[in-house]
């Protein structure tokens, strides 16, 4: 349907909630105001029920979904050459094809994706600190920022024997095996399933100078050959991704998780180490106990040699207006360090 500047936040709103896709053909700004009003009118009402942590989580999960569904119903016409062709929209070239690629044909786009193209875009313009790189990466649009530093810290760490191979299973942006590279490990080979992660984990290794010593690749799970350590930041929340994003975060009945560990000896030298780097958060909405993971753990053929852990320093475990706050001010995150049993 399309629609314009004459259209109220409450009548978009409606439709919406019906299901109706509306076609923005007014002002790019006054767009931009009735995603605001979407935003707000999706916003979790204050909820004084008192509910389990699990019960939190999922109503949590679900306005998550319907804010999701309801934002990406306002559209906006992208045409050839990724030119939004609305009064006073912004330039989103650079943003777009960093997302899309290029645009050939005209096609539409919901406001919602846009924006988030353009913060992604600033970002990567701008770069993120890692205090353990002592650089700043610039990670590309679709894959998950380090802007939670707990992970990255416990690679950083960690006791290092002298591994002549490291694998990091997983390795989105390339941080983590930036940090080993960087902790000395001659060489590294980094995974990952994401053909957008690969590119940017390229560049992050190139970028900082490490291109002699790790090599990325496109694959699931691992590369062939066996290493002496082999690490892996699985998603840590057993539930379903909604978004591209969301699959760094979400890992359907724990495939990558459990793939990861059931298939890790195949590729682990004698004595050699496995790092499981994985947040409590599942646990502490009851999606998966500690005793789960242990059984998974034990299943696999591997033993728990150690651990080291990091509390929640993130800026969601200080949101006090997140429903999920106590939960996330409660999160630890840690390194399980394995080897075979």
């Amino acid at each position: 349907m399309s629609v314009d500047d004459t259209i109220t936040a409450d009548a978009a709103y409606r439709l919406a909630s019906q299901g109706v896709a509306m076609l923005w053909n007014g002002d790019f700004q006054n767009a931009r105001q009735i995603l605001t009003a979407l935003e707000h009118r999706t916003r979790p009402r204050p909820d004084k029920t008192e509910r389990t942590t699990g019960e939190l989580f999922y109503r949590y999960r679900q306005n998550r979904s319907h804010r999701a569904r309801i934002l990406g119903l306002l559209l906006v016409p992208l045409q050839a050459g990724n030119i939004i062709g609305l009064r006073r929209a912004p330039d989103v070239v650079a943003a777009t094809v960093d997302a899309y690629g290029s645009i050939a044909e005209a096609s539409v786009v919901s406001l919602h994706e846009v924006l988030g193209t353009i913060g992604a875009h600033q970002w990567r313009t701008k770069g993120i600190p890692v205090a353990a790189l002592t650089a700043s990466i610039y990670p590309h649009y679709g894959t998950f920022f380090p802007v939670r530093s707990e992970y990255v810290d416990l690679v950083a760490n960690a006791p290092l024997a002298a591994p002549e191979v490291a694998f990091d299973i997983g390795t989105g942006t390339g941080v983590l095996a930036a940090v080993l590279a960087t902790r000395g490990v001659p060489r590294v080979i980094a995974t990952d399933i994401e053909p957008r992660a690969v590119a940017s984990a390229r560049e992050t290794v190139s970028q900082l100078g490490l291109s002699g010593r790790i090599e990325v690749q496109l694959g699931d799970l691992f590369p062939e050959g066996r290493a002496d350590l082999v690490v892996c930041n699985p998603p840590w929340i057993p539930a379903t991704a909604h978004s591209l994003l969301d699959a760094a975060v979400y890992d359907p009945g724990s495939r990558m998780l459990k793939g990861f560990l059931a298939g890790v000896l195949g590729h682990l030298m004698p004595g050699g180490e496995v790092w499981l780097v994985l947040s409590d958060f599942a646990e502490l909405v009851g999606l998966r106990s500690r005793n789960d993971l242990l059984k998974v753990i034990d299943a696999a053929g591997l033993r728990v040699i150690g651990a080291l852990e990091a509390p929640a320093v993130h800026t969601r475990a200080t949101d006090t207006n997140d429903p999920l706050h106590a939960v996330r001010q409660s999160e630890v995150t840690s390194l399980w360090r394995l080897c075979a049993s």
